[in-house]
């Protein structure tokens, strides 16, 4: 069992983990995820590693509620535990010094880009943050990632916060105004914001990173669940990734891969939540 020693509702649907796991903290690094189960029949879910501590022996998880399991993490609480987390697993984001980087984190993305930025900034790169959400209650570590950042730009979809605009108008903004200048970008958030982050790098020529989160079972290559389709054949998230070159990524292709099971999550969720009348007994408690 893995002890959750803190959790923090970071918004509705959006919770923090602080969990012990010595040996994945030990040689956790930036870019690498954990597959974890809430209970010993529960479903393998993969969460990329949002920060670890060495010396405490702890790592921190950031979960989006959006299917049962997810849900039944999300009331879980401190002193609760994870009856397993599997990991570190996958290729850790390659870090070095390529000058001026940009990192972009959309929603639940800004947990998993933070120690990307990081590291990067440890390796002394000059490192400008882009992060954004569709309103201002799902936005948070804007002060963390500004910790990490040379510059820090905030974006809202409503303008309910920071900048009205997707993230691609100040990542393309901030193309065309240092052109040549910029090195290397990562892009972490939902399929479709990594899409478009994509194609608007695509006419500079400047490499484009993205951390894909696909349908994954056992997470050692073995299913071919995770299988994303590019220009060069195809690969595996769980061991060939998580992080991919976003210009040779067949995004149709993932997000049709990412859909295959919608009907089957929802319906799920439903089932989960449903009380029977008939477990009813006087006084609305469930027997």
């Amino acid at each position: 069992m893995y002890r959750i020693l803190e959790k923090q509702d970071l918004s509705e649907a959006v919770k923090l983990f602080v969990a012990e796991a010595p040996q994945v903290a030990r040689k956790a690094r930036a870019g690498q995820f954990v597959i974890v189960r809430n209970d010993d029949h529960g479903e393998r879910i993969p969460l990329t590693i949002a920060d670890y501590n060495r010396e405490a022996g702890t790592i921190t998880l950031v979960v989006q509620e959006v299917g049962k399991s997810t849900m039944q993490m999300g009331k879980l609480k401190a002193s609760d535990s994870f009856a397993t987390i599997a990991g570190p697993l996958g290729h850790p984001t390659e870090i070095e010094n390529y000058g001026t980087v940009i990192c972009v984190g959309g929603g639940v993305g800004i947990a998993p880009v933070f120690p990307i930025a990081r590291a990067l900034k440890e390796a002394g790169n000059t490192v400008i943050s882009i992060i954004g959400a569709r309103n201002r209650s799902l936005l948070f570590w804007e002060e963390r990632m500004r910790s990490v950042s040379d510059e820090l730009v905030v974006c809202t979809d409503d303008g309910s916060y920071g900048r009205k605009a997707l993230v691609t108008e100040p990542l393309k903004e901030l193309l065309e105004a240092r052109p040549g200048r910029i090195n290397r970008i990562w892009a972490i958030g939902p399929a479709i914001m990594m899409k478009f982050v994509a194609q608007t790098t695509r006419p500079y020529n400047v490499p484009t990173i993205v951390s894909l989160n696909t349908v994954m079972i056992d997470g050692t290559g073995m299913c071919g669940g995770c299988r994303v389709v590019l220009q060069d054949g195809a690969q595996f998230v769980c061991v060939d990734g998580p992080e991919f070159d976003g210009h040779k990524v067949d995004w149709n292709s993932l997000m049709s891969r990412l859909a295959f099971y919608r009907d089957e999550e929802r319906q799920a969720v439903e089932h989960w939540q449903h009380v029977c009348n008939l477990e009813q007994v006087p006084g609305g408690e469930v027997a």
